[in-house]
């Protein structure tokens, strides 16, 4: 029998194994599917307080993991398959292993959505990004593109002209998804070029240096031609991992895990949710940390009663 679970190893996760152990709570920390999350697709993590010349987003992870092994976490390399957590105690399974436990903290995390090209995970921390607000400094007096025709994708383009000369958005089709308004801000800066009926074929360049263009295909006229650009941000949404919880925690229509305003609690007593997993809006990791602080903080007080 655990105190706790948590499940994911991302800023949030390692946070909340962090304060966890040094409560003396001998958490049990399942890596998941992409130990580290989605910082270890990044390079150069600039934002995150306390490292004035950056860290590289995998060493920032290593650092967070050892932090937590430091203090008593036992970390499995492993990814949860099943849960039950209709009652208590909780139990988690994973690989040939079940474990029961008094609390859960589900920090699983959410995974950008790709265009699905081999070009595109080669150079990815390489010139590709997901985050504009992560890796837009970097594209200075540059100029970029941006794939994508929603709400996310308008937010990113118009953030990114704050650095970028030209910013071009790339799009399928030859309307947007976006809202009016979001669409409205977007045609009225002279900065984006609108590429309609366009999508794109392969990432040009390499990890050395960068990107350094993209080929791109006219969907009406089956004409391909090579657009040369310094960077590519893919904005074509996110998705929470939460098909584990699916019919047994509150989830939102987009598939986010429901906490109460202000708190990690779910709606099942002594199963907490935090980082990315119920975050659709900020998504950044020291965000995620604080909510996984929050996480343990939250489980121990409970755990306590």
């Amino acid at each position: 029998m655990r105190n706790m679970v948590i499940i994911g190893s991302g800023p949030a996760g390692l946070t909340a194994a962090i304060y966890a152990a040094r409560a003396n709570l001998n958490p049990l920390l399942l890596e998941g599917n992409e130990p580290g999350g989605q910082l270890t697709l990044t390079t150069l993590v600039e934002n995150f307080p306390g490292f004035p010349e950056g860290i590289m987003g995998p060493k920032l992870m290593e650092d967070m993991r050892k932090q937590a092994q430091h203090f008593g976490t036992e970390i499995v390399s492993d990814f949860a398959r099943k849960v039950r957590l209709a009652e208590r105690p909780f139990r988690v399974y994973y690989g040939e292993a079940e474990v029961e436990t008094r609390t859960v903290v589900i920090s699983t995390g959410s995974s950008a959505k790709m265009i699905g090209l081999d070009s595109e995970s080669k150079l990815m921390g390489h010139g590709v990004s997901t985050c504009a607000t992560c890796d837009g400094f970097f594209y200075r007096g540059k100029k970029i593109a941006v794939v994508g025709g929603g709400d996310s994708a308008m937010e990113e383009s118009t953030f990114l002209t704050k650095f970028a000369n030209e910013v071009n958005l790339v799009h399928r089709r030859d309307t947007l998804r976006a809202s009016k308004i979001m669409q409205d801000r977007a045609f009225a800066n002279p900065k984006i070029k609108f590429h309609w009926d366009t999508a794109v074929k392969e990432v040009l360049g390499s990890r050395e240096t960068g990107v350094s263009g993209l080929r791109v295909e006219n969907l009406k006229t089956g004409a391909t031609s090579v657009m040369e650009v310094d960077g590519l941000f893919v904005a074509i949404g996110h998705h929470p991992n939460t098909e584990i919880f699916r019919g047994q925690v509150d989830l939102d229509e987009l598939g986010y895990i429901k906490t109460q305003p202000g708190t990690s609690r779910t709606n099942l007593e002594g199963v907490f949710a935090c980082g990315d997993v119920q975050d659709p809006v900020f998504r950044q990791a020291v965000t995620a940390a604080g909510s996984g602080c929050m996480a343990a903080i939250e489980a121990e007080r409970w755990l306590s009663h």
